[in-house]
């Protein structure tokens, strides 16, 4: 059986007790890893904080580190990514294509500029504003996408000059620690620790005196608890908490390129994305063209296990979100939903569930209310698009939606009226580095990606000097520029 190693203050490190890792496309535990102590988180914080006062000066160090880590990624993407398959459950080339995208994101992050900002430059006085770290941050992420999770908190956070304790999911533990092993050595010692453990141990790690942050990806319950503890300390947050993403099909759309266009952003992942489209509204008269389209989609996709040739989509990931899936498919029918294709678990080993389309579902059945994070995909019908837009924003929910229309236009005009952080036109998941990605309602607090990263990773320092005092910026200098050697 497979073993890994934490790693502490650059050194690897065991555990007395362990946990094992289950593959759930076979139900076999294939990997052990260490049940880290709360000796062993004290030092994990000690040695980031030691790491700190010497890694947050030094911008050139920190950018030659971040691009030496794009390059070990890239270098072990077909073990990490294989790794990623065995404990998640997804596809091997969806395994691999998220190391790739967490190399770039390294890469990105390593050359992103952060604004010194000009307020005042007058006679009387020249004030800019800097970004300074917030010190530590304590990282507890997801099993769903464990590698890209894990390093969209990584790269911003050494961008801006913290450093790191992360903590991946119990369920999803190998491929972290495995990636820890292989940045250890590229990285200064303390600057990224890799601990693992149950949820007591992120519980801890909230409740530490040491972490100034807490980034947290996962559910709304352990969010507010993430929350209130952090408060204790008057600890930054950021919280990504999930979504219950509507997709609204308006009645000039073409249903057969709708339904094409949106199988995927609904099961990619089996459903298992936190922005993945959870629900369906579409108009009364087109209800039989989309449904009859998206079931011909969920019957002809290949489920397996994701190390085989092929396979489409993979396991949903653990026994508990497998009883869950089951459950509110189980209940959504016998309140009188239909399953148009789908419905059951897969017989075999693992848990493998068919890709689901239902119909006859309404608000009130808690597959629709609730976030399923499964291949089950409820199919809504409304008559007016007020309506429409009512029942979709009806929700503590507010992470994500998108509106499917032939007019562009028209289809702003309702997406301007949805209450979600992020709303999409005739395309649904689609990310850019360049705008925030943010959760409204109970789906999150602070934002994420590109310079909004790193504004919830630093603090604002207003740096005020009187013109006798302040010294003029060469014309010409570019923002951020005179940072750069430094921060």
């Amino acid at each position: 059986m497979s073993q890994y190693t934490m790693t502490i203050d650059g050194q690897p490190v065991s555990s007395p007790g362990t946990l094992k890792v289950v593959n759930p496309a076979t139900g076999d535990v294939f990997a052990e890893v260490p049940d880290c102590t709360r000796e062993q988180l004290d030092m994990s914080m000690q040695s980031a904080q030691r790491a700190f006062h010497g890694w947050k000066d030094d911008y050139g160090k920190r950018r030659a580190v971040m691009y030496a880590c794009a390059d070990a990624l890239e270098g072990n993407a077909e073990e990490l990514g294989r790794l990623a398959t065995m404990e998640q459950g997804m596809p091997l080339a969806a395994g691999i294509g998220g190391v790739v995208r967490a190399a770039r994101d390294f890469r990105y992050y390593a050359d992103l500029v952060i604004p010194r900002v000009t307020v005042q430059d007058d006679d009387d006085a020249l004030v800019e504003i800097v970004r300074r770290p917030i010190g530590v941050l304590a990282a507890i992420k997801p099993w769903n996408v464990p590698i890209g999770m894990a390093v969209n908190t990584i790269a911003p956070a050494f961008r801006a000059g913290c450093t790191v304790v992360l903590k991946p999911s119990p369920f999803t533990p190998v491929v972290t620690l495995r990636m820890g092993e292989i940045l250890r050595e590229l990285v200064p010692a303390g600057v990224l620790n890799v601990v693992s453990g149950g949820n007591e141990l992120g519980q801890w790690m909230t409740e530490h005196p040491i972490p100034r942050g807490i980034s947290f990806t996962g559910s709304i319950a352990t969010g507010k608890k993430v929350n209130v503890s952090a408060a204790a300390d008057l600890k930054r947050v950021l919280l990504e908490l999930g979504g219950n993403d509507a997709a609204i099909v308006l009645d000039d759309a073409d249903p057969a390129d709708v339904a094409d266009k949106l199988f995927w952003p609904a099961f990619r992942n089996s459903g298992q994305i936190c922005m993945a489209v959870k629900r369906v509204y579409v108009p009364e008269q087109m209800e039989r063209q989309v449904v009859q389209a998206l079931a011909a989609k969920a019957r002809s996709v290949k489920v397996g296990n994701g190390l085989e040739p092929g396979v489409e989509l993979g396991p949903i990931n653990n026994k508990p979100q497998f009883e869950r899936v089951k459950g509110l498919v189980a209940e959504a029918i016998e309140q009188g939903a239909v399953a148009v294709a789908g419905g059951h678990p897969i017989e075999g080993d693992g848990y493998f569930f068919e890709p689901t389309i239902l119909t006859g579902v309404a608000e009130g059945t808690r597959i629709v209310d609730e976030e399923q994070f499964g291949p089950a995909l409820p199919i809504l019908t409304y008559r007016t698009i007020p309506e429409a837009i009512d029942r979709a924003n009806a929700t503590n929910y507010g992470l994500g939606a998108s509106v499917w229309s032939s007019d562009p236009l028209r289809a702003a005009e309702v997406a301007e009226r949805l209450e979600a952080g992020t709303v999409w036109i005739n395309t649904h998941m689609q990310l850019t580095h360049d705008a925030p990605f943010t959760g409204m309602k109970w789906s999150g607090l602070g934002s994420e990606m590109g310079l909004w990263s790193i504004y919830a990773y630093t603090d604002p320092q207003t740096v005020y000097r009187t013109r006798a005092q302040a010294i003029k910026k060469n014309p010409g200098e570019a923002p951020g520029a005179s940072q750069r050697s430094r921060f």
